[in-house]
């Protein structure tokens, strides 16, 4: 099993490929993929067969997945792309940090 250092609800940053420099929240993530699909970013277009009488088929812009190594989680407390530090607190809890200015993500 693959971890990955983003968690769905994350705000990230795109930093390569064709929506370089642009922001999204993480929809969905599929660590055994090692992708993430984040919203509004990487469309496609897919076309959609009605499948019962009255169903309406056409042509859909859907979110595609990426490769998570091509994010950076942007901090909410510093507002800056940033790499997650991890620690582990007394009680034995784990948390994520972020590596600039050490709030918890």
């Amino acid at each position: 099993m693959s971890k990955l250092h983003v968690k769905t609800g994350d705000r990230v940053l795109i930093i390569s490929g064709k929506n370089k420099g642009k922001e999204g929240k993480v929809l969905a993530a599929s660590p055994k993929e090692g992708k993430i699909i984040v919203e509004g970013r990487n469309m496609v277009t897919k076309h959609i067969k009605p499948r019962k009488a009255g169903d309406q088929g056409g042509i859909v812009k859907a979110e595609s997945a990426i490769y998570a190594c091509k994010v950076q989680v942007i901090c909410p407390a510093c507002k800056k792309q940033t790499r997650v530090a991890h620690k582990v607190l007394e009680d034995g809890t784990k948390i994520r940090l972020c590596a600039k200015c050490k709030e918890s993500l």
